[in-house]
């Protein structure tokens, strides 16, 4: 494992998580009419601690504030973007960072606390400190390309999802580009792995929150999805865990699964290559009991795509094999337990380059493991290829304050 993907700047998770000061700066009052002067769209300070005097306002970054520097006693932020207010110039994070909130009615105002020598409007409170997107770096695959490869080049990839409602694909060489500008949050639930449409590239599969519909986005083979397509008019709503499968049922397509809130059965949904067939039942009751599943391919060398699941109650892991009938088999403990740690799993295909699929995780504020604790942690497991795990690494440290990552 590259252990240098640790090595960060060690006050970012604290950063993240003590910021956010826009709507209770120390000492906030009602607003006084010079803070009502700062215009829409602009984040404003004054001199003085009461927010009188002279006003600054900018609307873009700033490297450097001349005669402003170091002279900040209140301010306001009157846009729709986080302000990352920096104690040093050009943006540099190790001399110390605040992050005020955005404010669309420009009337929270408050005390920066610190010399502020630099800002930066962004999207996501995650930029003041990190990039939007976090690194992620994979080996390549000795097989074909395949399972988690959006582009062919014999690498899991993986798409995040950031607060802002943005998709970025990461390609596994540690670099990252948009593939979504917005409107993502949407979505209450998002996977991929498999071609449901037959032209041998990944499918993206997403539900509309607001209406319960299921939409397609058809890999473009180069990470990108193209124009959705209604797959599920409605009543999706009705469902948990929708998770993409792989081709579970032989006929070269992949393949839905996903849990019955009101009675806990799993059904599988087949890919037809233009939409879902009729929806066939392979698990009578309890599904409930699982609050995360995971289609993570094949992972024990059989040819056949497995399914893993999380035990609400006990934190266990457990394996079910793909069988030849499109169904799955007796499950198969993989891990005794301390797995609810995990915020959430992602299928990556064979990361490790060893011809076997892997999983990985991202850890909740309980996690404590060997070079990372807390929140953000991602953990891989690479597979043995029986369907059973390897002891977790820790690999990247970055991963918080995202909106989902599969």
């Amino acid at each position: 494992m590259r252990n240098s993907m640790l090595r960060r700047v060690a006050t970012v998770a604290t950063t993240l998580g003590l910021t956010s000061l826009g709507l209770f700066g120390a000492g906030a009052a009602p607003a006084q009419a010079a803070i009502s002067d700062c215009p829409s769209g602009y984040f404003c300070a004054w001199k003085s601690d009461n927010g009188t005097g002279t006003m600054y306002k900018t609307n873009a970054n700033r490297a450097t504030l001349g005669t402003w520097d170091n002279t900040f006693r209140s301010v306001v932020n009157h846009t729709n973007k986080f302000a990352c207010l920096y104690d040093a110039p050009n943006y540099d994070v190790n001399s110390g960072t605040s992050v005020w909130a955005p404010d669309t009615r420009g009337t929270e105002w408050g005390y920066p606390g610190n010399s502020v020598s630099s800002i930066k409007l962004v999207p996501t409170e995650r930029e003041c400190v990190l990039p939007a997107y976090p690194e992620w770096g994979a080996y390549t695959s000795p097989t074909a390309a395949g399972f988690g490869d959006m582009n062919a080049d014999r690498k899991s990839d993986v798409i995040v999802r950031d607060k802002a409602g943005r998709l970025w694909y990461l390609p596994g060489d540690d670099t990252g580009r948009l593939i979504g500008t917005g409107g993502w949050n949407a979505m209450s639930a998002l996977t991929r792995h498999g071609d449901f449409t037959g032209d041998g590239r990944e499918d993206v599969v997403a539900r509309e929150a607001s209406t319960g519909k299921l939409w397609l986005y058809p890999g473009t083979g180069t990470g990108a999805v193209g124009t959705r397509k209604l797959i599920g008019s409605g009543g999706w709503n009705a469902m948990d865990r929708i998770t993409a499968f792989g081709n579970l049922t032989g006929d070269g397509r992949s393949d839905l699964v996903a849990v019955e809130k009101s009675t806990g059965k799993l059904w599988l949904y087949p890919g037809t290559g233009t939409g879902l067939g009729a929806r066939k039942l392979i698990g009578s009751g309890g599904w409930n009991a699982m609050n995360a599943l995971v289609g993570a391919g094949d992972m024990n060398g059989d040819g056949r795509p497995d399914l893993i699941a999380r035990e609400a109650s006990t934190g266990k892991l457990w394996f079910y094999p793909g069988t030849s009938t499109g169904g799955v088999g007796s499950r198969v403990l993989i891990g005794s337990g301390g797995w609810n740690v995990m915020a959430s799993f992602l299928a990556v295909g064979d990361y490790s380059g060893d011809g076997r699929n892997d999983l990985a995780t991202i850890t909740t504020s309980s996690y404590v493991g060997e070079g990372c604790r807390g929140v953000g942690c991602l953990v891989l497991y690479t597979g043995k290829g029986t369907g059973a795990l390897n002891a977790g690494a820790p690999e990247d440290a970055n991963w918080m304050g995202l909106n989902g990552a599969f």
